[in-house]
């Protein structure tokens, strides 16, 4: 007789249906070069590029990592140059010439008035006086 109960506790079994070829996709040096070269492109996303081979975006990253360390080790003995990758760069923007910093002034405005008081010798005291007047003003309203 079959228990239903007896399946029950024996837990649930994983199965996984594969479809498609059972073989491992083969990439050739040519492929992976383009692949990792549209990684490169300003504004190109590695995961929208993995999507539209049909890759995972670690592999690809795997296949930038080992470009980029294939450029950095030494040419082979064999007398055939290695790659050499090729960064432009913007021309420098002119540098515009430095305006000498005009003279620090202080500006008050009230009721329709404007004190300015340029830097002097004696900053302290021109402040000092520019505020008292300020006060008495106030006071007399």
């Amino acid at each position: 007789m079959y228990d239903g109960n007896d399946a029950a506790k024996r837990g649930f079994r994983r199965i996984g249906i594969l479809t498609g070829p059972d073989r491992r996709r083969r990439w050739s040096a040519k492929e992976k070069a383009r692949i990792v070269e549209e990684t490169l492109a300003p504004g190109a996303r590695v995961t929208e590029v993995a999507r539209r081979w049909q890759l995972r975006p670690q592999q690809v990253f795997a296949w930038r990592r080992e470009a980029r360390e294939a450029i950095a080790a030494p040419p082979a003995a064999s007398g055939v140059a290695g790659f050499v990758p090729i960064v432009a760069q913007a021309a420098p923007a002119a540098i515009a010439p430095r305006a000498t910093p005009a003279a620090p002034v202080i500006e008050i405005k009230l009721a329709g008035a404007v004190v300015r008081v340029v830097s002097g010798q004696d900053d302290g005291a021109q402040l000092t006086a520019v505020l008292r007047a300020v006060r008495a003003s106030a006071s007399r309203s």
